[in-house]
């Protein structure tokens, strides 16, 4: 009797072992057709590609251990950048560098009137001239965006990544999420973006994320917040998802330390953050918030 009390106590502790584990999942029978569509397994979790660091931060783990073990981080795809030299002078000298009082002077970009185009358009990162023409205010203004959306390097040229999230920010329309009362995450899968609504009014600007990969799509469909964690470990991947906030099945928002515009990767099905809108994201959520997912990833 008393052995089939001990088996009995070791299966329940498992299984709440086995539901606690957060992670991100494919979505191989997913139904995108309305709430609760495709609920992934719980358990299956982001791995180093697309969800988080091996390791994290004392301010969120309270220990500086390291998990068991590491996966191999992918090779950063950041802006390109070229080195140019000095034009020189009628007489046949180099003119002299930028002065410490003008550090803002930068290279002009193969896309430079379409980036001046769509920061115009958002609006907040300073004073642009539409003309195609790189100036002092243009490339402070293109470096405030590139720091906030962490496009490296942030070097104020407006190159194809640069350009390819202005372009997604500036054409998401926020009309598209059916936002009722209270706090609503918006995931506009198409052009991988999010923004957060409530009572129908946008609380937090449209910014950047990164949704499932190939093979492991990000369902639509409107869900609620039923778990929230401030660091949720995942067992299968040996990962940490920071800022947690499940979801569907396995699928949550949490911050991701990898590289975030680096497309050709991407989560098991989880929505991606950069840290400053992870943080926001969690300040904003609670258990019950909406979440509503419209369209789908490219590729996916």
């Amino acid at each position: 009797m008393m052995q089939v009390r001990y088996r009995a106590r070791v299966v329940a502790l498992a299984m709440v072992t086995l539901v606690g584990a957060g992670g991100c999942a494919p979505d191989r029978q997913a139904d995108p057709g309305g709430v609760g569509a495709g609920i992934a397994p719980v358990g299956s979790a982001e791995q180093v590609t697309g969800a988080g660091a091996a390791t994290l931060p004392d301010r969120l783990t309270g220990s500086t251990s390291k998990p068991r073990s590491r996966k191999l981080q992918p090779k950063v795809a950041a802006e390109p950048t070229r080195t140019t030299k000095a034009p020189k002078t009628s007489s046949g000298r180099r003119q002299p560098s930028p002065t410490k009082a003008n550090l803002t002077r930068c290279e002009q970009g193969e896309h430079q009137r379409e980036v001046e185009t769509y920061l115009a358009r958002l609006g907040g990162f300073g004073t642009l001239t539409v003309d195609g023409r790189q100036t002092d205010a243009d490339c402070a203004a293109i470096k405030k965006f590139q720091q906030r959306y962490d496009i490296r390097p942030a070097e104020g040229r407006a190159g194809p990544t640069t350009l390819d999230v202005a372009k997604r920010l500036a054409t998401t329309d926020v009309k598209r999420c059916s936002a009722g009362s209270g706090t609503t995450f918006c995931v506009d899968l198409t052009r991988q973006t999010t923004w957060v609504m409530r009572d129908g009014k946008v609380v937090a600007k449209p910014t950047v994320t990164r949704t499932g990969m190939s093979g492991y799509a990000t369902p639509a469909g409107t869900y609620k917040v039923n778990l929230r964690n401030l660091k949720e470990w995942s067992n299968p991947y040996e990962v940490w998802l920071p800022y947690w906030q499940r979801f569907n099945g396995g699928i949550g928002f949490h911050e991701t330390t990898t590289y975030l515009h680096n497309a050709a990767i991407g989560s098991h099905g989880c929505v991606n953050l950069l840290h400053a809108d992870a943080v926001r994201w969690w300040e904003l959520g609670k258990v019950g918030s909406r979440v509503v997912l419209v369209g789908r990833r490219p590729g996916t």
